[in-house]
This record gives structure tokens, sequence and C-alpha cells, in this order.
């Protein structure tokens, strides 16, 4: 069974269920155990609720902890499996159900889902719910059809609406709510909640070594440069935003990449090598706490060889602290001995000669162990300790760390020892490429035989029981008692980790690296679990970029509630903001016929044109946002399959829409001249329509790459070609998606609708509509590309020939009957008929 819900939990338990709204909640704080509560409430046959934007493994992972709470009306999946005939049924037998967006969509416009019969949706991941997403077009579409059921929706990131001009307003306005419920970690009930059964926390602050901390310094001098030179060469980024603390921030790559995306063709080489710079850098100061000595020297030295095979330049490696890092680094590796350096310096005439380990050799191996490494030894034997003192049963350990290479690393730790595995490391990467760091690892290995590891090792063991861990965990380090090592990110199951904390129960945790989530959560299972002690283990490098990015990260989500509570109390929230009512002007489409002449829209309503517009769409289009733009602008959506286009606009026009990467790759394969074969088969106005985001320019070559001449690998060369060989394709180019929606009413303005079956019947072998009679379209398109035939009098000429050959067997004067032209039929007959073998010249100076 399930712990009970907090006391704060209930509160946002009943918030939600008394009215709708949008739910932000703390990272960590549990909004996933509020979500499963009201799956428990809703799964009943007698309601029909749907749960959108969620991920498979998310989906199962609720399935699963309702199965364990004995509900038998479990959630069920509805995705392309089950034929759309069957999911009407599907949907009248109710209770909760996970629903694909792209489905859910045409459903709602195919009318396969009884909308009336919905009890409500539930929303999760609220904060990516933007206007043109697919969830915000199932909700516009919901709310359009069914005016009584509930919308409720979930978040726990409220850093994402911290960026932008009213972002949550914005949101909430897409979900068609007006409650905005905030449940920060400093919140007052919160606070009394968690702090009524607090966890016993053991923060150990562990001193960098020397050598680190200078590495560090040199890293942090480094960055300040390139941040300096980068403001000094782009003036207009924000100064707040490029400071030297948000440069630790998970986020900052992304940050930089918003400010000069839209710059990026205008910006030099040396702005590029810059933010690439940061980027290594950032990565750097990563390696340097969260992995070993020779981890960390390897990938320093990998860079440097990398600017010298590929002659790629970096600034910074010629920086004075670049060399202040270069040696501390080797420093924790290995060493010289001092004799050796002097005399190869010079400086000491009378310098003792060298031992014969050290003359062999070159150098010593120091292989710098881990400070935490110290730390963590001494936690578990603690743990120990407390453990024999106790009479209960001994408490498990988990061991939880930030990636898999670091819970790798932790298992070779605590079941080899530290020694051991520096060694390994050393084997497998600096000695296999400098015969001096072989040569020293055999004599540190001759000199102590097979005792590297100084520390006693553990005995490994296997977790026993009927525990079944997630396989993203490395567990069974010790038998007794059980220790579980398990990544705090990168799991491919997003609830691994709640997984296994549930399944093992420990008593101890130890946080090797820090992960704000996972302590709220730990305060969570501490408080839900009154009678069952638990101690954490907090292991921080103090003084260091880890301990400021995890308070960066803090104070991050901090001021984020703080904006939004400041944002709610000044928010103006319309009464009709739920869209229960027709006065809600976001569910209004505009629904002038894009085939009318005149404007019927009037005052106070909207004259309802005896046939609303429609447009035919492919179902692997329902992926973008153009669907839910056009069905805003008024035009009906029929979807289908098609196999020729994307789009069908008319009876006549058939669009192919490509993104710019889509339109390079296409034209390289060579699938789009396939597909503008089909269109221009089957349509007489083939469109090929190019999307393209104008805050992000693009080019289809670089500019070193233009050329004079076609060249057949060249990609403005298809391009060329393409349009050449296919003269009635039209090209459009349309900055968004926005203005292709725009552009698609123009196009269809005054023209015929099309139809959905025919359109649905067209395929790549079918006969076009054009050449009906025609038995094979290789030979009509063959004929097509011959001198003096056109649209015009193609069909008159097939009509009067049943073959290619019959039509050579035509004399002039037939074929300018059959062509009504008779320069036509010329340089048709032409064509056919003259010699192509040319004359050789006669021979100069030769006798007859």
């Amino acid at each position: 069974m399930a712990a009970p819900l907090l006391e704060f939990e209930r509160e946002m338990v009943l918030g939600l269920m008394g009215s709708d709204g949008l739910l932000v909640a703390a990272e960590g704080l549990g909004v996933d155990r509020i979500l499963l509560h009201l799956l428990r409430v809703y799964s009943d046959e007698g309601s029909l609720v749907l749960l959108i934007n969620t991920t498979p493994p998310e989906q199962e992972y609720f399935t699963e902890q309702l199965r364990a709470e004995g509900v038998t009306d479990l959630p069920r999946t509805v995705t392309s499996d089950i034929p759309s005939s069957e999911r009407y049924q599907v949907y009248i037998e109710g209770g909760v159900l996970y629903v694909t967006s792209r489905i859910l969509v045409v459903d709602f416009l195919t009318d396969r889902i009884p909308a009336d019969l919905i009890s409500g949706i539930l929303v999760y991941r609220a904060h990516k719910i933007i206007e043109s997403c697919q969830e915000a077009f199932i909700l516009r579409l919901f709310r359009q059809k069914n005016k009584t059921g509930f919308i409720k929706a979930f978040t726990d990131k409220a850093t994402a609406f911290s960026s932008g001009f009213c972002q949550v307003e914005r949101v909430m306005r897409n979900l068609f709510v007006k409650k905005l419920f905030l449940w920060p970690r400093f919140q007052a009930s919160v606070n009394a909640s968690l702090d009524r059964h607090k966890p016993e926390v053991v923060e150990l602050h562990v001193e960098l070594t020397p050598a680190m901390r200078a590495i560090q310094s040199s890293i942090m001098d480094i960055m300040s440069a390139c941040l300096k030179e980068l403001k000094r060469f782009n003036p207009s980024l924000e100064a707040e935003d490029l400071s030297l603390e948000n440069t630790l921030g998970r986020a900052f790559d992304k940050t930089v990449r918003h400010y000069l995306d839209p710059l990026w063709h205008q910006l030099g080489a040396k702005t590029k090598g810059l933010v690439q710079d940061l980027k290594v850098l950032r990565v750097l100061l990563l390696y340097l706490t969260q992995y070993d000595c020779v981890t960390f020297l390897n990938l320093l030295e990998s860079l440097r060889s990398s600017q010298k095979n590929f002659g790629s330049n970096s600034g910074w490696l010629f920086l004075d602290s670049s060399t202040s890092m270069f040696m501390n680094a080797r420093s924790r590796v290995y060493r010289y001995p001092e004799n050796q350096k002097k005399q190869k310096l010079g400086l000491e005439a009378n310098a003792k000669p060298l031992t014969a380990a050290a003359a062999e050799g070159k150098r010593e191996l120091v292989l710098e162990k881990s400070p935490k490494w110290a730390a963590l030894a001494e936690v578990l034997e603690e743990i120990e300790t407390a453990n024999r003192d106790t009479d209960h049963q001994r408490g498990r350990v988990m061991i939880c760390a930030s990636d898999d290479r670091t819970c790798a690393q932790l298992h070779q730790l605590v079941s080899r020892g530290p020694d051991a595995l520096l060694h390994r490391l050393y084997a497998r990467t600096i000695a296999k490429k400098d015969p001096n760091a072989a040569a020293a690892l055999h004599l540190e290995s001759h000199r102590q035989g097979r005792g590297w590891a100084k520390s006693k090792p553990r005995k490994m063991g296997v977790p026993g029981g009927d525990l079944d861990l997630s396989s993203d965990c490395y567990y069974g380090v010790l038998r007794e008692p059980l220790t579980v090592i398990h990544p705090l990110r990168g799991c491919t199951d997003p609830y691994s980790l709640t997984r296994v904390l549930h399944e093992v129960e420990p008593s101890f945790v130890v946080l090797y690296d820090a992960e704000l989530s996972f302590v709220r959560q730990l305060e969570i299972y501490r408080a839900s679990r009154p009678g069952k002690p638990l101690r954490v283990y907090f292991l921080i490098y103090g003084g260091s970029t880890e301990e400021q990015r995890y308070l960066t990260e803090l104070s991050k989500e901090k001021k984020a509630f703080e904006h939004l509570i400041r944002e709610k109390a000044s928010m103006v929230v319309p009464e009709e903001r739920e869209g229960r009512e027709d006065t809600n002007l976001d569910l209004a489409r505009n629904l002038e016929p894009a085939n009318a002449t005149t404007n019927t829209r009037k005052a106070g309503g909207q004259d309802q044109p005896s046939e609303a517009s429609r447009v035919i769409v492919d179902m692997r289009e329902f992926r973008s946002e153009l669907p839910s733009l056009l069905h805003r602008r008024g035009l009906d959506i029929e979807p289908v399959t098609l196999e020729v286009g994307d789009y069908i606009l008319t009876a006549e026009t058939c669009v192919e829409r490509k993104s710019v990467s889509d339109l390079i790759g296409s034209l390289q394969s060579g699938r789009l001249y396939t597909q503008c074969v089909s269109m221009t088969r089957h349509y007489k106005r083939p469109v090929l329509l190019i999307e393209f985001d104008p805050a992000k320019p693009f080019s289809l070559v670089a500019r070193t790459d233009f050329r004079r001449e076609l060249s057949p690998g060249d990609v403005t060369s298809r391009l060329t070609l393409l349009t050449l060989h296919f003269p009635r394709l039209r090209i459009l180019w349309c900055p968004s998606p926005h203005a292709t929606a725009e552009l698609f009413q123009e196009l269809k303005r005054g023209r015929p609708e099309p139809d959905a079956a025919v359109a649905q019947a067209v395929t790549a072998e079918s006969e076009g509509v054009r050449a009906t009679e025609l038995y094979n379209p290789a030979p009509y398109d063959f004929l097509l590309k011959m001198p003096g035939v056109n649209d015009k009098n193609v069909r008159a000429l097939v009509g009067r020939a049943d073959s290619l050959a019959h039509l050579a067997e035509l004399s002039q004067e037939a074929l300018a009957e059959a062509m009504g032209h008779t320069g036509n039929a010329k340089m048709l007959y032409q064509f056919l008929h003259n010699d192509a073998s040319v004359a050789p010249p006669p021979q100069k100076g030769k006798r007859t």
C-alpha cells in the first residue's frame, strides 16, 4: 500500500478537487504523488478521464503504483495499435486513459471520441503547454466541444516561468484555467509538515586538495577571461546572464545560444570559438570534482592533442592560467624526481645521480586520491559501527551519485579499494599513450606487488531476497548490510531512483553528489514513514564550484517562486478564462470561408457559412503545429493517410512541407525528386513549402562553397535542377507556421474544396489525374519533355498515338493536325527523325 498523503499534500489535492487550476510545486516535492492520488480517484468506469503529456515510462510507473495499491480499474493506453474503428468503444468504456497527443487530436477532429462524455483532462508537465503545441490544441478542441469537464495541470518546474513576459499567464490561458496554486518549499504548511519528521542529516564539507583548488582557480580565471572577451565582442548580451556564477548552472549553454542564435550567421569565428571554449571549460570544472585525477588529466591531454591534430585554435590553452592548470593536473598523477628535474634544467652541476628506478622510469606515480573517497570510507565505517551497535535488523545503505560513470567508479572503489581503481584507470588511459608512463606503472607495480589496495576491500555480494531493482542501478556491492549504488541522473526510467528507494527502504542514504529534487524526495520519504529512522550523509566540496552550483540552483528556484507570487497577486484573470462560455475569444475560430469573396463576420455574432472550408492533412503532420493554426483560422481539418503530399488545399493543389534540414536531406537522398514526380503527375498545382525560423538564419551551403557552375553534389544546384525539371512546381518559403496558415487560406480562396476520399486513393503507383488514358505514366512523362509538347497538346497526342513507337511513325502533317500548331509539330517531327550523327569535317592536305 502507498504511504498516506502528508498534510500539505492533502491541501494540494483538496485545492485541485475544488476547482480547475495549475499547480506549481517545488522540484521533488511530490507532484507525481498528487497525480497518483487523483488517478486513484478517477480510476472508475463511471468516468472518462484523459491523462496527456506523459511518456511511456511514466505511464508504466503510474499503472504499477495503482496496481500495487489494489486498484482494479487500471488506466489503459490508447496507441496506434488500436484500430481507429475500435477506439470509440475504448472511450465509452470509461476509466483513465493514456492517449498519445497525435491520436487524440485526430479523434477529436473526426468525432471519434465522445467529447461530451469526457469527465476531464489531467495535464502533466504543464510548463511545456505553449499555444502551438499539440496539447494546447487538444485542450482547445475539448473546451469547444465540452463545457463542463475539468482541466487540472501539474508541474514542478517553477524556473520555467521565470523567463519571458507573463509566461505563467500565457500557460494558464492555453490550459483554460483561472486558479494558480503555488507550493514552494518555504511555504508554511510544507515547512511544518516536513520539519515534524526530519531525517537526521550529517553534512560533510570535504576540503579540496591544494592541487584541485589551484586547478579550479585556473579554470575560473580562464572562464572569466572568456566571458570578458565575449561581452567585448557582443555588447548587446545581458551582463547578468553572463556572470561567472551563472556559468556554473546547467542551463548556461542554452542561455548563451538563446541570445546568439538570431545573430549566429553574423558572428565571427572569435565569438563562436569563445562559446565553444566556455562549454569545454564547464566540462572541465565538472570533471575536476566529479571524477578522479587520472580521468581529469586524460581529458585535459585529449583537449590539447585535438587542438594540435585538427588545427583548431583555443586561445585559453596559451594563457598562464592554462599552464598552471596542466602542471597541477599532472602533479596529481605523477611527478619527476627532484634531482632529475634539476639535471634536465641544468640548475645543479653537482646533483646526485638518479636511482636506477627513477632513471629507468623517468617519472614516479602519485595518483592522488579524491578527498570524497576518504570521506565515503569513513561514512561506511560509521554505518557499520552503527549497525553493530543495534539489536535490530541491520539498516540498508543507499549511495547516490551523479551519473553512471561515477557509480561504476564507486562500485570499484568500495569492492577493490582506491589504489587498484586508480592503477587500473592509469593503465587504460595515460600508460597506453606514453611509454614513460607505462614504465612508471611497471616500476610502481614491481615495488607494490599485489598490495595496491591499502584500504580493506569489501566483500561483494548479491542483493538477495525478492528485490527486483532497476537495471539502471549498480547494486550488490555489499551483502551485509545490503548496499545499493544508484545514479541520480541519466536513467532510462525517470522513476528508477524512486522505485529503488521504496523497495530497498534504506536506513542510511549517502549523497555522494548533491541533487535538489532527491533531497526533497528524501524529506517526503522520511515524513511519510514517521516510525522508521533515516540518516542522510551529505558529501560536498566546501568552497567549490560544486557547492556554488547547488546553492545557485536553490536560489534560482526561490527567486522563481517569489516572481510567481508577485505575478499571481497582480494577475488579472477574465471570468470567461475557463472557456465554459462562448464568450472566451481563445475558443473562437476565424470562420470566414476561404472560398468567399466577402467577409461574412458581423458584430455580436458570425454568419456561419453553409460549408466550411477544409484542408486534408496527412496523419504524420499532426506532430507539427500547423494543423492547430489552420484550425484556429477557421479551416476544417480532415486527417487521413496520404501517400502523395502532406496537405491537399484544393482539388488541384497539393503541398509537400519541408523544414530546411528536411529539404537538404531529401535533396541529397533523391527522395524529394520522387515526391515531386508523384505530385506533378496527380495534381495540376504541386507546391513545395519550405518553413524556416526567421530568428535562426540558415544557409543551404557555406559561403566558401558557392560555385559559378552547377555541380551534381551541390544542394543549391540540385534545387535549381529540381525547378528546371518540374516547371509547374511552385516553391514557397515561409518564415513561420503562422505565415503558412495565412498563406494556405489565401491559396484556397475562390477555389473548389478537396475530396478526402479522392486524395487518399492517390498513390505513387496510381495513374495521374491528367493521364488516365495512359497505361504507363513513364512514357507520358517522357513525352512531356519532348520539343513542342506541352500541357495543352499532350492529351491530343496521347489520343492519336498508342505508344511512343506509334508516335514516331506519324507524319509531320498528322502531328500538326493532332497538336493544332504547325511549328510545334515541326519541332517534334525533327526531334524524332533527324539524324543525330554529324559528318566529319574534310581533312586538309590530303590528296584524293
